[in-house]
């Protein structure tokens, strides 16, 4: 049974249920049960008829409401593939390295450019870290006590999905440097990002390896899903830039969740469904999970 969850804003008022309902309805896709998921907030509205016709019809409600359209099977999700950077933190590191060398202006309108996809991904990075060629790597640690904070939500949405056996990689175009002490903090099993050069104590302004770019987060959730036997209609993908657009683009066509988190235009186009008004928790609505089952 096709399914539309509703995630307000703020609140969900009864006119504006009513208005959901009536736009499904002219569409031909007619509601029939609904469930609160969390009273006021969140709710879920089954109905017959077609997914892409009940997406059109309900797009004109997203400048309240975080909306999500699937079948209602297999929405809880057993493998979770996340990008790090402004996704599960709330900084970009780079631009915050960037401040510590005096020069964050500089580098983060090049990042900027590169998540709204203007730039070659690899081309910016590599740019971007000869930019810090001679920062003292005390500063990484610095910058992870200072400036690194979890997004909203991200530790229940996490610590929630592997409590019930789902598998969570994280997978950033950013460092190793934060994505470990960041999995750590937030509970997630994997993690594939780039590796600063390090020596005599200062970042070189090179990387070591080879670098996680936007086909390597697709090849990160393809061989997640396979190492655990799951089909990638159990995958949930979850990025906010263009880097993350072939990551999404997989999860979508595979059947899974492909999510764009408060997302550039160019990903929104490619996720199924995107986050712009609430913080990750709207990822668990999404998969049909109540409050009270939450991880605490």
């Amino acid at each position: 049974m096709p399914i539309c969850t509703l995630i307000a804003a703020d609140s969900l008022e009864s006119g504006n249920f009513s208005e959901a309902k009536d736009r499904l309805a002219e569409a031909g896709s007619i509601p029939n049960a609904f469930d609160w998921l969390a009273e006021g907030k969140a709710v879920d509205i089954s109905f017959a008829g077609d997914l892409a016709d009940a997406r059109a019809a309900l797009a004109g409600l997203e400048d309240r409401f975080d909306i999500v359209v699937q079948d209602e099977g297999n929405r809880r999700k057993m493998l979770l593939v996340s990008d790090m950077d402004s996704t599960m933190i709330t900084v970009e590191c780079i631009d915050e390295l960037a401040d510590y060398a005096g020069i964050k202006p500089q580098i983060a309108a090049i990042t900027e450019r590169a998540m709204a996809g203007e730039l070659d991904f690899a081309e910016a990075l590599k740019a971007r870290v000869a930019l810090l060629a001679g920062l003292d790597e005390n500063v990484i640690a610095q910058c992870l006590r200072e400036r690194v904070q979890p997004m909203p939500g991200a530790e229940i949405l996490v610590r929630t999905m592997t409590g019930w056996g789902a598998h969570a990689v994280l997978v950033s175009g950013g460092f190793t440097s934060f994505t470990g002490p960041v999995a750590d903090m937030l509970g997630f099993h994997d993690v594939h990002a780039n590796i600063l050069e390090i020596k005599n104590g200062r970042l070189t302004g090179a990387l070591a390896g080879d670098i996680v770019d936007a086909s390597t987060k697709r090849l990160v959730l393809h061989a997640a899903a396979e190492a655990r036997g799951f089909a990638l209609e159990s995958a949930l993908a979850v990025g906010d830039g263009a880097n993350d657009l072939p990551m999404i683009a997989a999860a979508v066509s595979g059947g899974g969740l492909g999510v764009g988190y408060h997302p550039r235009p160019q990903l929104a186009q490619a996720a199924n469904f995107s986050v712009r008004h609430n913080n990750l928790t709207a990822l668990l609505f999404a998969q049909g999970i109540k409050p009270h089952d939450w991880a605490d």
